[in-house]
């Protein structure tokens, strides 16, 4: 692909601002989106002299919000991946499920859930063949952990719907990814107050990311970082 585009939200910190960065120094074009403007104005600033960046303020819940990101990839001709990264814990603590409000439920499950779907939806018609869709998931979509219910079930909803997808649409490459642990803001919400640093850093998953972006892995679900060299450099 010469100049590839790709959407990401969530951009403007944690793995979505590493892999902004990495895939900037490749030559994609960059539509991100993301809340927090200040973040994003920097990032846009950061990576502005090195590739075409487009920035959106924004809640990836909000239809019009969506409909701005379709817009914008219209105007750039057209997307060759979206990565889906944008989630919420929903509460901070976690709590334990029979304590969980279900208002809190419900905003997870939007958050985590139902905006990637409708943002796949609104980008469908400017996704370009052999396009990339990677839908962020967790080990907590697998495994019970206590506490972990409401958005390990979120992640373990979208793991299946990104296997629909795939399957209605073999000339999409649609991946359910796990990053693994890192030192973000959403990893220390999880854990409020204790030390985190032991965790890597984001960057630390952004090479399975590449794997998946520009290899030719089949559709499926993968941990960033077990990916073996071998599989990166298919």
């Amino acid at each position: 692909m010469s100049n590839p585009t790709i959407v990401i939200t969530g951009a403007s910190r944690g793995l979505g601002r590493a892999l902004a960065r990495a895939l900037a120094a490749q030559g994609w074009q960059l539509i991100l989106t993301a809340r927090g403007a200040e973040a994003l104005e920097a990032v846009r600033a950061e990576l502005d002299a090195t590739t075409r960046v487009a920035t959106l303020v924004g809640d990836v819940t909000d239809p019009a919000h969506r409909r701005a990101i379709a817009e914008t990839a219209a105007a750039f001709g057209g997307v060759d991946a979206l990565v889906n990264n944008a989630s919420t814990l929903g509460a901070s603590p976690l709590p334990a499920l029979l304590d969980l409000p279900i208002a809190t439920f419900e905003a997870t499950l939007q958050a985590n859930l139902v905006a990637p779907l409708a943002l796949i939806q609104a980008l469908a018609p400017h996704l370009k063949p052999n396009a990339r869709i990677l839908n962020l998931s967790s080990d907590a979509a697998v495994s019970p952990y206590e506490t972990w219910g409401g958005y390990g079930s979120s992640k373990a909803a979208l793991d299946q719907l990104s296997n629909v997808l795939a399957a209605e649409r073999p000339d999409w490459r649609v991946y359910a990814v796990d990053p693994g642990d890192m030192r973000t803001q959403m990893h220390q919400d999880a854990f409020p107050g204790e030390d985190i640093s032991d965790r890597p850093a984001p960057e630390a998953s952004v090479p399975g990311f590449l794997a998946l972006l520009s290899g030719r892995l089949p559709s499926g679900r993968y941990a960033a970082r077990a990916l073996p060299v071998a599989a990166r450099e298919v």
